[in-house]
């Protein structure tokens, strides 16, 4: 017993001084891709941000979708960028606007001088060069952006960019400012097709990449940034499972930030109490537009008067009230109010629940009690917004249509439902549109141009063919192409209108509402903005 009670002594006093070593040995802080990220103490300066949104890549040339892109986005510079609510595109990498050719087929572009890389090499306009023919020939998932529109790209000085198009395209500039067309150092990277690198970054940005964990990534300020540097010490990521944990993270104060992506009815409950002061609620008014496409190879919808009618019966207050809680504009144009261009034409024709109106074109294309028009609206899956907009569009023409019009709706996995849509599987489909860039156009072309088709057979190659509208029209196209070509301002905003009246004409889509984006920020974390583009900008975040 005694030796047993000095054993128990002696470790007892061996567990004490290892717990005394390890307290008191400083922690490790590792730069390595694929470390976790603590969250961090509020006095170090840095901001924690919480999201849902999981980066697949953060190799800029196979960058497409928004989680990654956000990431791109605070890393690195672009030739040309956007102030928070302007979509206006400024100077960045480049120092003026391009000089455009008389046939607007070539570009010169002036390149900032005295910029690096996070590793150290310099930055110059063949590494800009670079930078797009990688973009162009590692032929990731956003390639065609540039590969479609540019003919050669070549450093015609060291601090000078020359880019020839393969036809005139007026929105060129702005397809600039895309977060994937950024510069990366020609040291870190190579070009050849699928030659990616999806775990590190090295761009010329404000922030380097110090670490990138499955649930966390680590920014850290570059030191060398040749800009404005940021207003906090740095930014960690935390990137949770799920909406509710997200939710529950920002109410606990876990994280400074909460963006991307919460559900409409905890949008709800976080703005109630943002306004008894508990933290901040910020929005902005979104580019991102929600639409109904209708296949006009199907029937009924084969007929202008069937999809003149659905576009009747539409309510848009009625879904923002219902499915989106007042978290979003009503749209009545497929170009949102975020451009000047946009023309609320639906609202004048076809308002808001016009159930008499829809019965009438009903009832002149030949519908009635006893032969109903029969219309399936399919969405993609995992979508509560889209699945109660579809029941809410349902219940109205069950209730208001005195059977003459049916709907009924349909849904299936969401991979499934975006790979059959250009193959004309469904009549009709509740959507929502992502732009490319900030520009009228990339509201226009992919939905409406087509490359080839007739009158008779519809789209069979093409943007609408894509979208599954099938539409086709010759003058449709003849607009597109002139509104691509034309420099003046004034003179492309009234190919708009014609544009846009065109489609009220013929309805291949109707448009429904466009998006708010709304981030919330705990009490004493200032300036924090979205771009137009959606992403949340870090650098300007302090507290």
């Amino acid at each position: 017993m005694k030796q047993w009670g000095r054993m128990t002594k002696f470790l007892s006093l061996f567990c004490l001084c290892l717990l005394l070593a390890v307290s008191c040995t400083p922690k490790q802080q590792t730069n390595t891709p694929g470390a976790g990220v603590a969250n961090t103490s509020a006095g170090d300066g840095r901001i924690t941000i919480g999201t849902t949104a999981k980066p697949r890549t953060l190799d800029p040339a196979d960058a497409y979708e928004l989680a990654s892109l956000g990431l791109v986005f605070n890393m690195s510079d672009r030739l040309y960028n956007y102030e928070p609510g302007n979509t206006e595109i400024k100077p960045q990498l480049a120092t003026a606007l391009p000089k455009v050719s008389a046939d607007g087929l070539t570009y010169t572009i002036p390149i900032r001088q005295g910029v690096v890389f996070h590793d150290e090499t310099p930055f110059n306009a063949k590494a800009m060069e670079f930078s797009i023919q990688r973009f162009i020939e590692n032929k990731g998932k956003p390639s065609f952006l540039l590969s479609d529109t540019i003919a050669s790209v070549k450093a015609t000085g060291e601090y000078e960019l020359t880019i020839k198009l393969k036809k005139p395209f007026a929105a060129f500039p702005s397809l600039l400012a895309f977060s994937g067309v950024c510069a990366v150092s020609p040291t870190a990277y190579e070009i050849g097709a699928g030659k990616f690198k999806p775990n590190i970054f090295v761009g010329t940005g404000a922030y380097k990449l110090a670490s990138y964990g499955t649930d966390s990534l680590r920014f850290d300020v570059f030191d060398k940034y040749w800009g404005t540097k940021p207003e906090n010490k740095g930014v960690n990521v935390q990137i949770q499972t799920s909406p509710v944990n997200l939710f529950n993270a920002f109410k606990t104060g876990a994280v400074d930030v909460a963006y991307l992506s919460l559900q409409p009815d905890q949008i709800r409950s976080l703005e109630a109490s943002a306004k008894k002061g508990d933290w901040q609620a910020i929005t902005a008014q979104g580019s991102v537009v929600s639409y109904m496409v209708l296949n006009r190879n199907q029937k009924p919808l084969d007929q202008v008067e069937v999809r003149s009618a659905i576009a009747s019966l539409i309510d848009r207050p009625l879904l923002n009230d219902r499915v989106l809680f007042s978290q979003a504009d009503p749209l009545y144009s497929m170009i949102p109010t975020t451009f000047n261009v946009s023309q609320p034409l639906f609202k004048d024709k076809y308002g808001d629940g016009k159930f008499e109106q829809a019965k009438t074109a009903l009832i002149a294309a030949g519908f009635s009690k006893e032969n109903p028009a029969k219309v399936q609206i399919w969405y993609p899956a995992s979508s509560p917004t889209r699945s109660l907009a579809a029941q809410t569009l349902k219940s109205l023409a069950d209730t208001k249509m005195d059977g003459i019009l049916e709907l009924e709706v349909k849904t299936v996995e969401g991979a499934t439902f975006f790979k059959e849509i250009s193959k004309g599987l469904y009549p009709a489909a509740l959507l929502d549109w992502y732009p490319d860039f900030l520009d009228p156009d990339n509201y226009v072309q992919p939905f409406l141009a087509c490359e080839k088709g007739s009158v008779t057979t519809g789209c069979q190659d093409g943007g609408s063919q894509t979208q599954g509208s099938f539409y086709y029209s010759e003058a449709m196209n003849k607009l597109i192409d002139q509104q691509r070509k034309e420099q003046n301002p004034e003179a492309r905003k009234k190919i708009f209108v014609d544009i846009q009246t065109q489609v009220l004409t013929d309805v291949p889509y109707i448009p429904l509402w466009q998006n708010k984006d709304y981030v919330f920020a705990q009490k004493g974390v200032n300036n924090v903005n979205l771009d137009p583009t959606q992403n949340l900008i870090y650098k300007n975040i302090k507290k």
